[in-house]
């Protein structure tokens, strides 16, 4: 409705407001999503092997909560370090773009002191995959305080295999009965760290449970979030079709069994097309004396019969064999990733190399104490990570 005998100055004023109004919804409806979460840390009593110790939980839970996210999703998470020491988070793999103080590393973030909290503000801007978060001071990570990342494509961008029938994480890892403290004293020392005690599947040495339906195909999404070992993943009686790398599409090349490295996750398709009965899911240690092993079970729905016979072994001090597997891995180049195809030059068979760099990993002492490096580099020389 228009004014009578309006002012110019207020029709201009009334047209500025609902220019400025129309952007801001313009804005609001083309920002991307928001998910918030808030989460208190504290030690308390878990039994991962059946004896009591002192972990880290987040809200009470070990492992910790699972980021569940689709690309381009803002991510607040609000942490509350109830510990009596300072406490930091990182997000293995999620790519911090001009923001790598929310990487949650000692040197780009500063810790959170004891009875305070930090939100970090995070965005999978153009990201896909499987990742998992973990703690980065004063040796937190062998105590708990982990969880795995889910980043899903964008319903509108194609994926280069069927939608699932449901998408299972499963954290791997060495596992030490040992308190972190303790550990830590080790490195600082001077001496390497003893073997661990147990391998464990999200937390538990035994009895981590995935149901399947005959004839369906699930998504299992495996990190190795331990301290040292690399460890050999498989599924009694079945195979699995590796799809994806770390946010990674790749070429479907399917399985026995897979070597998974510290700090790796793998993203591997398999189908319930073997009897109805419940089948072992086995980690083991890798390029070990003495081999450790941890069982889940696959069960399906119309099972028939317990989990039965000898667990199916799996490869042990081969090297050769986990190099192979390493160099059978192929980039996706014509599948879409968090953007559609195409996404860039393609033609990398044309491109001269013009650098090449090598990633070597050591181990020295430092002041007396026990220390990794990349390439002879010690980014925090006096602070253990």
């Amino acid at each position: 409705m228009k004014l009578i005998n309006e002012p110019p100055q207020l029709r201009a004023l009334l047209s500025f407001c609902s220019t400025l109004l129309l952007l801001n919804l313009v804005h609001v409806s083309a920002e991307d999503p928001y998910r918030f979460f808030d989460w208190t840390i504290t030690y308390g009593d878990i039994y991962p092997l059946g004896v009591k110790q002192q972990g880290i939980l987040i809200n009470g839970q070990f492992p910790g909560p699972e980021i569940y996210s689709v690309t381009n999703d803002n991510l607040v998470i609000n942490v509350h370090n109830h510990l009596p020491e300072p406490f930091l988070l990182s997000w293995n793999g999620v790519q911090q773009r001009r923001n790598s103080y929310q990487d949650g590393v000692y040197g780009t973030t500063c810790p959170i002191p004891p009875g305070k909290n930090f939100t970090y503000n995070l965005q999978v801007k153009d990201q896909i995959g499987s990742f998992f978060y973990f703690p980065s001071l004063a040796f937190h990570k062998a105590a708990g305080g982990f969880g795995a990342i889910k980043i899903l494509s964008r319903p509108r961008i194609p994926v280069p295999f069927p939608e699932p029938a449901a998408d299972f994480s499963l954290l791997i890892g060495d596992w030490y009965q040992i308190n972190h403290k303790k550990l830590k004293a080790v490195l600082d020392h001077g001496h390497r760290l003893p073997s661990p005690q147990a391998v464990l599947i999200n937390g538990r040495a035994n009895g981590t449970t995935l149901a399947f339906e005959q004839g369906k195909t699930y998504r299992i999404r495996v990190s190795n979030v331990g301290l040292q070992n690399t460890l050999n993943f498989r599924i009694q009686g079945h195979t699995m079709k590796l799809v994806e790398v770390e946010g990674t599409h790749t070429v479907q090349t399917t399985y026995s069994s897979i070597d998974v490295h510290v700090g790796q996750s793998y993203s591997v398709l398999v189908t319930a097309d073997q009897a109805p009965k419940d089948y072992y899911i086995v980690a083991s240690t890798r390029f070990t004396n003495r081999v450790l092993t941890s069982t889940g079970i696959l069960h399906y729905s119309n099972s028939q019969q317990s989990v039965s016979g000898p667990i199916p072994g799996g490869p042990t001090t081969q090297i050769d064999w986990s190099l192979e597997q390493a160099r059978s891995i192929r980039t996706n180049l014509t599948a879409s990733g968090p953007r559609p195809n195409p996404q860039g030059s393609y033609h990398y068979g044309l491109i001269n190399i013009s650098r090449t760099i090598k990633l070597e990993s050591s181990a020295a002492q430092v002041n007396n104490k026990q220390r990794y490096a990349i390439n002879s580099f010690l980014s925090h020389q006096l602070t253990l990570l």
